[in-house]
C-alpha cells in the first residue's frame, strides 16, 4: 500500500454550494484544495479524532471530526472505496473508519447532542440531519423556542436561512432551564460576530479604493470592523484568503489587497477584495492593546507592545499575524520599465496587471485574482485600434476569458518570457506549438523554467503583420480623379489596342492630321471631359471600377527563380555534425519524432565543448563555394553578353512599322478618337498652307434607309478591298482641299453600340 491516496472528484458542501475540489491523504496529514478559490485546508494525521462513512443521495460522505472539536465533510466517494479508505486510515491514523446509519423515518422530533462544531439531531439513536454551528449568523430565544439565522450564500441556488426548535421542559427538573442551555452552546460555537472587549489595533482614515472612501479599521480577536461614515462592515478573519503587498508602477504608492471569500456585501453589491492604497513616504506608531503572555503564546512574537515604521509595512505585519496568512508580494518579473506591473485596461477601467509567482492579479476597478492552476490558456493577441500595442488573453478552466487589452508592444517579450517560464498554454494560431499546460498539484506552484524557440518565431510573423498593414496602408493611399488620364473606364473587350491615356490619343490625332490645331484639341477634350461628367450624374448609383495606369500601382517584387546550375550554399558546422551523427541518434532513439530529433540534436550540440574539426570543415566548404560562385558569375556574365548580341541582331533585321499602320491601330477604341472626312480634309488644307477653313464641315442630311443599306455593303466587303479604299479616300482628300464632299461619305458620330474605329472610319 502506498503512503498517500488522492482522490480528484471530491465535492465539499459549504452554506448549501457544492464547490468541487482534491483530497489527497497522506501518511501524516490530510489536505483539500478547493478548485474554485484554491483554498488549502490542512489539518496532521494526529489530530483526528473520529472518522465516519455516512450514506448521502448521491455516493458516500467521509466525515473527519478533530480533537479540536472541528469536523471536515467530503461527499463524492464510491461504495467500493470502502475497504481501501479503512484500511489507509487504520494505518495511519490510528482509527477505525465507522459506518453510521442515517435515520429515513422523517420525524421532526428527537435528541439534539452537541458534537464539536455541528449539532447533530438523532431519531431513534440514527443521525437525521446535522447543522454547521460556524455557518450560524445569529440566534435569539423566545419562550421555549430558539432560532438559529444562517449566512447567505450567493453560489448556493437554495440557501437555509432560518431553523426553529421547539425545547420542552424537563419533566424531572423543572427548575433547570433547557432553552438557555440549549442557547449557551449554539452562541459558543456559531460565527456570530461581537465586538466584545478592547480593539486590538485601530488604524484611522485609511484610504480604502475598494470599497471607496476612508474607514477606521478596528482589529478584534477574532474580526475586522470597517467604520466608515456611511457603511460599516465586519469581517472574520476565517473569510479572508490571501494578503498581497503590491508596489505602484509610479514607485511613491503602495496596494494592499486583502481577498476575502465569501465577500462582503453591501445591497446588491459583492466585494472580494478589500483594496488599501498608501503612501510610500508616510510613517506611523502604534501601540497594541495586547498582553505579554498573548504576544508570546498566540502571536509567537510576531507582533510587538510598540510597532513603528512605514504605514504600509505596519498595517501588513498586523494582518499577516492575526489572520495567520502569507502575504504575496511580486516575484521575479520586471516590466520593459523595470517595474513589477503592467499597464493596461480591463473593460472599460485602467489598472495594473502584476505577473506573480502564482498567478496575475488586476488592481484596482475591477481587482482580478487568476491563479495558474486554473489557467486553460493564455493568448497574444494583435490589438484592433493601433499596432503599438497588443491584447491578452486568459482563459480558465470555468470557460471566463479575461482580456487585458492596451499593453504596449515593448512589453511582448518579458511577458512572453514570464508566460513561458511558468509553463502556460500559449494559443497558437495554426494550433501548433502548443506548451505543455501548468502542473496542477497541490500546491499550486511550479517554479520549473522552460524556454523555446516559440517567442522569436511570433516575434517575426508580428514583424510580418506590421509591414504588410505598412503596405496595405500605402497601397491604399487615394488618388484624385481626373478624367483627362484615361481615355475610357474600361477598355472595350473588342478593342485590339485600346488608348490607355490621353496623350496616345494626342499622339494618334497628331499622326492621322499631320499637324492637328492646338485649339481643336482642346475643345475636343473640354467636350470629352463635360460628357463624362454627365454620364457620371446620371449613374451616379452606380459603381464605377476606375483603370488603373500603367505604373500607378505599386508593383510587387517577384522572387527570382533559382538557377540549378548555381552552386549550392555551404552547410553550417552544426548541420555538418547533425548529418554524420543522425543515424547514431536514430539508433539511440528509435521511437522519437523528427521534430524531437532535432531538439535533441540541438542540446547535444551546445553540450558539445570541442567543435574545432567542424568549424574547420565549414571554412574548407565556405571557401570551395565562393570559388564556384565566382566562376558560375563569371560563365553567366558571357552568356548574358551572347544573348544581347543575337537581340540586337535581329532588331536590325526586322522591318520597322509604317507610320499609316500604328496610326489606325491607335484608332482603335469606344470612339474616343474618331475623326470625320470633313475634319481631316479640314485639317490636310490647314497643313498645305490654307488657315482660311479651320472648322469641320457641315455635315448633310440624309435618309435612314439609305446609310443602313450602304453599310450593310460595306461591311461584307473583304479586308484588302477595305484597306485600299481607304489609302484612295486619303488621296482624294489631299488633293481636293476645302471642297464638299459627296452626301454619301458624309458619315454621322459613331455609333454607341460598339464598332471599332477603323470600321467606322472605312464606312
Amino acid at each position: 500500500m502506498s503512503d498517500f491516496q488522492e482522490y480528484p472528484d471530491v465535492v465539499q458542501e459549504v452554506r448549501g454550494a457544492l464547490n468541487p475540489g482534491r483530497l489527497k491523504l497522506q501518511s501524516n496529514s490530510v489536505i483539500f484544495k478547493n478548485n474554485k478559490t484554491g483554498k488549502i485546508d490542512q489539518y496532521p494525521g494526529t489530530d483526528v479524532d473520529k472518522v465516519h462513512w455516512l450514506k448521502r443521495a448521491r455516493g458516500n460522505c467521509l466525515k473527519f471530526l478533530l480533537s479540536s472539536g472541528t469536523i471536515h465533510r467530503y461527499d463524492g466517494f464510491k461504495e467500493g472505496e470502502f475497504e481501501k479508505l479503512a484500511a489507509f486510515i487504520s494505518k495511519y491514523y490510528m482509527v477505525s473508519l465507522e459506518k453510521k446509519d442515517l435515520s429515513v423515518k422523517g420525524w421532526n422530533w428527537g435528541l439534539a447532542n452537541f458534537t464539536g462544531n455541528a449539532l447533530e439531531f438523532e431519531v431513534d439513536n440514527k443521525l437525521g440531519f446535522e447543522v454547521p454551528l460556524s455557518h450560524v449568523s445569529h440566534t435569539t430565544t423566545a419562550k421555549q423556542e430558539v432560532t438559529l439565522e444562517f449566512h447567505p450564500n450567493d453560489d448556493a441556488a437554495v440557501s437555509l436561512m432560518e431553523l426553529r426548535f421547539h425545547i420542552p421542559p424537563d419533566p424531572k427538573d423543572t427548575e433547570k432551564d433547557l432553552v438557555q442551555e440549549f442557547y449557551n452552546n449554539v452562541l459558543e460555537k456559531a460565527d456570530i460576530i461581537q465586538a466584545t472587549g478592547d480593539a486590538l489595533a485601530v488604524f484611522t482614515e485609511v484610504q480604502c479604493l475598494t470599497p471607496r472612501g476612508r474607514y477606521d479599521f478596528k482589529m478584534y480577536n477574532t474580526f475586522l470592523q470597517l467604520h466608515g461614515k456611511t457603511f460599516d462592515y465586519k469581517i472574520p478573519y476565517t473569510t479572508v484568503l490571501r494578503l498581497f503587498l503590491l508596489p505602484h508602477k509610479d514607485g511613491r504608492q503602495m496596494f494592499f489587497v486583502i481577498s476575502l471569500d465569501p465577500p462582503i456585501k453591501q445591497g446588491q453589491t459583492r466585494y472580494h477584495f478589500c483594496i488599501l492604497l498608501f503612501n510610500i513616504d508616510d510613517e506611523m506608531s502604534i501601540e497594541l492593546g495586547l498582553s505579554d503572555e498573548d504576544l508570546n503564546e498566540k502571536y509567537e512574537n510576531k507582533l510587538q507592545k510598540e510597532m513603528s515604521g512605514p504605514e504600509y509595512e505596519v498595517i501588513s505585519r498586523v494582518f499577516k499575524a492575526v489572520t495567520n496568512r502569507k502575504i504575496t508580494v511580486p516575484g521575479s518579473f520586471l516590466s520593459n520599465t523595470k517595474s513589477h506591473s503592467i499597464s493596461c485596461s480591463y473593460k472599460a477601467a485602467t489598472g495594473f496587471l502584476y505577473p506573480l509567482e502564482r498567478g496575475f492579479i488586476f488592481v484596482h476597478k475591477p481587482p482580478i485574482h487568476i491563479r495558474f492552476d486554473e489557467v486553460v490558456t493564455v493568448n497574444f493577441a494583435r490589438s484592433a485600434g493601433t499596432n503599438r500595442s497588443f491584447d491578452f488573453d486568459v482563459e480558465t478552466k470555468s470557460g471566463t476569458t479575461y482580456t487585458f487589452v492596451g499593453i504596449e508592444k515593448d512589453e511582448y517579450g518579458k511577458l512572453y518570457d514570464f508566460v513561458s517560464s511558468k509553463k502556460l498554454r500559449v494559443k497558437n494560431i495554426n494550433g501548433k506549438g502548443d506548451k505543455a499546460p501548468y502542473r496542477d498539484d497541490m500546491s499550486g506552484s511550479d517554479d520549473e523554467d522552460d524556454h523555446d524557440a516559440y517567442l522569436e518565431r511570433m516575434k517575426a510573423e508580428g514583424k510580418d503583420r506590421q509591414s504588410g498593414d505598412e503596405d496595405d496602408d500605402s497601397d491604399s493611399s487615394d488618388e484624385s480623379y481626373n478624367p483627362n488620364e484615361s481615355a475610357s473606364d474600361v477598355a472595350e473587350e473588342y478593342d485590339s489596342n485600346p488608348p490607355t491615356t490621353s496623350s496616345n490619343s494626342d499622339d494618334s490625332e497628331g499622326s492621322g492630321g499631320d499637324s492637328g490645331d492646338e485649339e481643336a484639341k482642346e475643345q475636343k477634350r473640354k467636350e470629352r471631359q463635360e460628357r463624362k461628367s454627365k454620364e457620371k450624374k446620371k449613374s451616379h448609383t452606380a459603381k464605377t471600377v476606375r483603370e488603373k495606369l500603367p505604373g500607378s500601382e505599386k508593383k510587387k517584387k517577384k522572387k527570382s527563380k533559382k538557377d540549378p546550375n548555381a552552386p549550392k550554399r555551404p552547410q553550417s558546422a552544426y548541420f555538418l555534425w547533425f548529418n554524420a551523427n543522425r543515424e547514431e541518434l536514430k539508433k539511440d532513439n528509435p521511437d522519437i519524432s523528427i521534430t524531437d530529433l532535432s531538439k535533441k540534436a540541438g542540446e547535444l550540440w551546445k553540450q558539445l565543448e570541442d567543435k574545432t574539426e567542424w568549424n574547420e570543415k565549414a571554412a574548407e566548404a565556405k571557401k570551395d563555394y565562393e570559388k564556384a560562385m565566382k566562376e558560375y558569375q563569371a560563365k553567366r556574365a558571357e552568356a548574358s553578353d551572347e544573348e544581347g548580341e543575337e537581340e540586337s541582331a535581329k532588331k536590325r533585321k526586322s522591318p520597322k512599322k509604317s507610320p499609316s499602320k500604328s496610326a489606325s491601330d491607335s484608332r482603335a477604341g469606344a470612339g474616343t478618337n474618331y475623326k470625320s472626312k470633313e475634319y481631316i480634309s479640314s485639317s490636310g488644307s490647314n497643313s498645305s498652307g490654307s488657315d482660311s477653313d479651320d472648322k469641320p464641315l457641315k455635315k448633310k442630311a440624309k435618309k435612314d434607309d439609305s446609310k443602313k443599306e450602304k453599310k450593310k455593303k460595306k461591311e461584307k466587303e473583304p479586308e484588302t478591298k477595305r484597306k485600299s479604299k481607304r489609302q484612295n479616300k486619303g488621296s482624294e482628300s489631299e488633293s481636293s482641299v476645302g471642297e464638299l464632299p459627296d452626301e454619301e461619305e458624309i458619315l454621322d458620330t459613331p455609333p454607341s453600340s460598339g464598332k471599332s474605329a477603323s470600321e467606322s472610319e472605312s464606312d
